[in-house]
């Protein structure tokens, strides 16, 4: 099998030459590119790909730290990540943890075995002390705000939006309010619960349903919610799905959406769009795009997204 010197040699060019051309520098003379690609065509020569990023000294591979597949807010984040990628020339593997902090460090071994250029966190299980470490070996981007030096992040203010979801409630008559969460321990849900107090006060447990990813976990969250002893007038869930699936569960009660219930969801989704759901959008597919951004130009930038809140029919 033919290798890169044996192609030097039948072309009459150096091995750094024909490096260069399979990288496709610029700065190759037209012959000598013209010779050492006749003498690829004709000997069928594939290069073997770990070499070639050994000689340039990167994979064009980013790796992306996935907590979840077929969740509509963390699709949104890779899809721009995918669409930035794929303008760049760059390659992604999506590494699933499902919030694991073994698998986290796992990948993270491989950004120091340099099989990544960098990696993308979309949500982490680690804390900051244990990854930094790991940005001695590629790009390390979250997106979620860091202020550790190290770490480059793509985010948006999610205390600030769930403040002025709740002020937008509060504002329009609502002082009896329920809300969804995904993970009781995460930071989003710790900024929810905060934002809601500093609106509303106290936060009675009963108004506060966690663990809700999908439309059949909007429609039981919103079951719960109606069957109260003082029920809510209005719901915050905490995605476009999941407020689907309260929309669903009011009309099957024949209640009136927003006279009896009023809901806002988040992400702007398809079935928001649909049902006609007021949304908190955190525009998570320029998020994504910014986050693969900044891995490529290996920055370690803070970098700010707006949120928008779209008002609609159902507040």
């Amino acid at each position: 099998m033919a290798n890169i010197n044996d192609i030097a040699r039948l072309a009459g060019v150096s091995v750094s030459t024909v490096s260069r051309v399979l990288n496709n520098y610029q700065y190759v003379a037209s012959d000598k590119r013209e010779a050492v690609l006749k003498v690829i065509e004709e000997m069928n020569y594939t290069p073997n790909k770990n070499a070639i990023d050994l000689i340039r000294g990167e994979t064009r591979t980013i790796g992306v730290i996935l907590p979840y597949n077929n969740n509509p807010a963390f699709d949104q984040i890779l899809n721009g990540i995918l669409n930035k990628a794929l303008e760049k020339d760059f390659l992604i593997t999506v590494l699933p943890s499902n919030y694991r902090k073994e698998k986290e460090m796992e990948y993270l071994q491989k950004l120091k075995s340099k099989l990544y250029d960098g990696i993308i966190i979309t949500s982490r299980a680690n804390d900051w002390e244990t990854i930094i470490p790991f940005s001695e070996y590629g790009a390390i981007v979250a997106c979620e705000y860091t202020q550790h030096k190290e770490i480059g992040c793509s985010y948006m203010d999610r205390y600030s939006s769930y403040l002025d979801a709740f002020q937008l409630l509060k504002n329009k008559g609502h002082d009896v309010v329920a809300f969804t969460t995904a993970r009781l321990e995460s930071n989003s849900t710790k900024q929810m619960i905060a934002a809601y107090i500093e609106i509303f006060g106290e936060l009675q447990p009963e108004y506060h349903h966690t663990d809700c990813h999908c439309l059949e976990d909007g429609y039981e969250a919103a079951k719960k919610f109606l069957q109260l002893q003082k029920k809510p007038t209005a719901i915050y869930a905490n995605g476009d799905e999941v407020a689907g699936g309260m929309y669903l569960y009011a009309k099957s009660q024949q209640l009136n959406i927003p006279t009896d219930l009023a809901i806002i969801g988040q992400e702007n989704q398809p079935i928001g769009i649909g049902m006609g759901i007021s949304t908190v959008d955190h525009q998570l597919t320029k998020i994504g795009e910014q986050a693969c951004s900044l891995v490529i130009a290996k920055s370690r930038e803070k970098v700010k997204i707006p949120y928008r809140i779209i008002d609609r029919d159902s507040i």
